[in-house]
């Protein structure tokens, strides 16, 4: 298992936090988001996914990966 940690901007509530889980949880990751950090922990299977593919996952609920 592969762990990154990423900047994201636009997350402000529980909402996001559920948005940005799933989406990361629909490609066989775990996230953890920390709002005040602006950042989400990844753990992956390299084998499963990418990280282009998490940041893309993430991304598509609207929200930016600096």
């Amino acid at each position: 298992m592969s762990n990154i940690t990423l900047t994201v901007e636009g997350m402000s509530c529980g909402h996001c936090v559920n948005a940005v889980e799933g989406a990361v949880g629909k490609l066989g990751a775990s996230a953890k988001v920390d709002l005040a950090k602006k950042s989400v922990t990844i753990e992956y299977d390299e084998s499963k996914t990418t990280v282009a593919s998490l940041k893309e996952a993430i991304e598509d609920q609207g929200y930016d990966v600096v």
